[in-house]
C-alpha cells in the first residue's frame, strides 16, 4: 500500500521545482497582490508549501491533490500571493483530469467553466468595471484551460491505447491465421505426397515381393519391368511436386495438375500393376462429352480419389473387377470405385490408413460428401465401395 502512494519522479521534480521557484520569488519580494488580511511576507510560504505537497499526489491520488490544491489556492488569495502557487495549481488541475477517474474527467471541465463564468459575472457585478473581466480571464486560465487540456491529452492517450490494443489483436489474429495456413498447407502437401507416391510404391512392393518369392526368369523380368516403370513415374511425380514447392526454380511455369482426362492412363497402369493379382480395371464415364470444364480443384480431387482407390484395390482387393465410374447429376460430380472385398493369395502391400483420411479431407474442403466401406454383393461376395460427390460450382465450395 505504501508503494502505491509513493510519488513518482515527475511529481517530485514538479513539487521541488515549484517550491524552489516560489522561494526564489519570495526572496526577491515578488508577489502577485497586496493589501491582504495576512500581509506578512512569510505567510505566503504556507499555501506555497501546501501546493507543493499537492503536486506530490498529482498522479497517485489526483482527487486528494485537487482538494489540497484548491484549499491552498484559496488560502493564497488571503496572503500577498505567489505566482508559483498559481502555476502549480494549473498542473494539479491538469493532472486531476488526466489521471483521475473517467467521471472526474467528464465533470471537471464543465464545472471549471461554470466557475469561470459565474466568477466573471459576479466580479463584474461587484466592481462594475470592465477590468473585472480580467479576473474571470485569470480564473479561466488557471482552472478551465488546464482541465480542457487534460481532457484532450486523455482522449489522445485513450485513442492510442485502443490503437495499440487493436494492433496487438490484429497481430495475434494474423499469427493464428498464419499458423492455420501452415497446418493446412502441411496437410495438403501430405495428401499430395501420399496420393502421388503410394500408388507407385505399392506396385513396386508387390512386384518386388513376387520377384523374390517366385523363382521364374520370365516372372522376375516382368516384375522388374513394372518396378522400373513405377519408379520412373514416381520420380516424375516427385519432381513435379518439388517444382511446385520450390521458389525461384529454373522452370518458369509449374507442371499442370492431373485431371480426369488422365484416368485412362491411370486405369491402364493399374491393369499392368494388378495383372499378377487378378485385378481387371475398367472405366465407365457417363458424363456428357459436351459439358463445361470442371474447376481445377474438383478435377484434382476427383483424380486423387480415383488414384488412391485404385492403390487400395491394388494392395487389398481380392481378384476380380475394379470399376471406376464417373457421372454428373446436376451440380454434383459423382466418383465411385468398386472392387471385390476380401483377401487374395500372393504378395500384398501394407496400408498406412492415410488414404481414406486424405480422400475424406479433399471432399470436405470442397463441401462434398464421402463414403467408403464394404457392401453386400452378388453371389454372397462383398464389394468395397468408395463414393464421393463433389460440387462442380466454385461458389459452393468451402474456403
Amino acid at each position: 500500500m505504501l508503494t502505491s502512494i509513493r510519488p513518482d519522479r515527475d511529481a517530485v521534480a514538479l513539487a521541488v521545482s515549484g517550491l524552489l521557484g516560489g522561494l526564489l520569488l519570495w526572496l526577491l519580494g515578488l508577489h502577485t497582490q497586496g493589501g491582504r488580511p495576512f500581509s506578512a511576507s512569510w505567510v505566503t510560504l504556507v499555501p506555497l508549501t501546501a501546493m507543493a505537497s499537492a503536486e506530490l499526489l498529482r498522479r497517485n491520488a489526483p482527487r486528494t491533490a485537487l482538494a489540497v490544491g484548491t484549499l491552498a489556492l484559496v488560502a493564497d488569495q488571503f496572503t500577498r500571493g505567489s505566482l508559483a502557487t498559481i502555476l502549480m495549481f494549473t498542473d494539479v488541475m491538469y493532472a486531476a483530469v488526466l489521471y483521475g477517474t473517467p467521471a472526474a474527467a467528464r465533470r471537471l471541465p464543465p464545472a471549471t467553466l461554470l466557475v469561470t463564468v459565474a466568477s466573471t459575472i459576479g466580479f463584474l457585478a461587484w466592481f462594475r468595471k470592465p477590468e473585472a473581466l480580467l479576473i474571470g480571464l485569470v480564473i479561466g486560465l488557471v482552472s478551465f484551460i488546464p482541465a480542457l487540456t487534460g481532457v484532450s491529452v486523455r482522449s489522445h492517450r485513450t485513442a492510442a491505447d485502443a490503437a495499440r490494443l487493436a494492433a496487438a489483436q490484429t497481430a495475434r489474429l494474423a499469427e493464428m491465421d498464419r499458423t492455420q495456413a501452415v497446418i493446412a498447407e502441411r496437410a495438403r502437401m501430405a495428401r499430395e505426397l501420399h496420393d502421388m507416391v503410394a500408388n507407385h510404391l505399392s506396385a513396386v512392393a508387390i512386384h518386388s515381393t513376387a520377384a523374390l518369392s517366385i523363382d521364374e526368369p520370365e516372372t522376375s523380368r516382368n516384375a522388374l519391368k513394372v518396378i522400373r516403370e513405377n519408379s520412373v513415374e514416381g520420380l516424375a511425380e516427385m519432381r513435379r511436386l518439388i517444382g511446385l514447392l520450390r521458389e525461384g526454380g529454373k522452370d518458369d511455369a509449374p507442371a499442370a495438375a492431373p485431371t480426369l482426362a488422365a484416368l485412362d492412363t491411370l486405369v491402364e497402369q493399374t491393369n499392368a500393376n494388378g495383372a499378377s493379382g487378378g485385378l481387371v480395371c475398367t472405366l465407365e464415364d457417363t458424363r456428357d462429352r459436351g459439358a463445361e470444364a470442371l474447376p481445377t480443384p474438383v478435377e484434382l480431387a476427383a483424380y486423387r480419389i480415383v488414384q488412391e482407390s485404385l492403390t487400395n484395390a491394388l494392395k487389398h482387393a481380392a481378384p476380380g473387377p475394379v470399376v471406376v465410374r464417373l457421372g454428373r447429376s446436376g451440380e454434383l460430380l459423382t466418383v465411385e470405385v468398386t472392387s471385390v472385398f476380401g483377401s487374395r493369395t500372393g504378395p500384398t502391400a501394407p496400408g498406412s490408413g492415410a488414404g481414406l483420411v486424405g480422400m475424406r479431407e479433399r471432399v470436405a474442403l470442397l463441401g462434398g460428401t464421402f463414403g467408403a466401406g464394404a457392401e453386400p454383393g452378388g453371389d454372397g461376395a462383398k464389394t468395397w465401395r468408395v463414393r464421393a460427390e463433389l460440387p462442380v460450382r466454385e461458389r459452393e465450395m468451402r474456403e
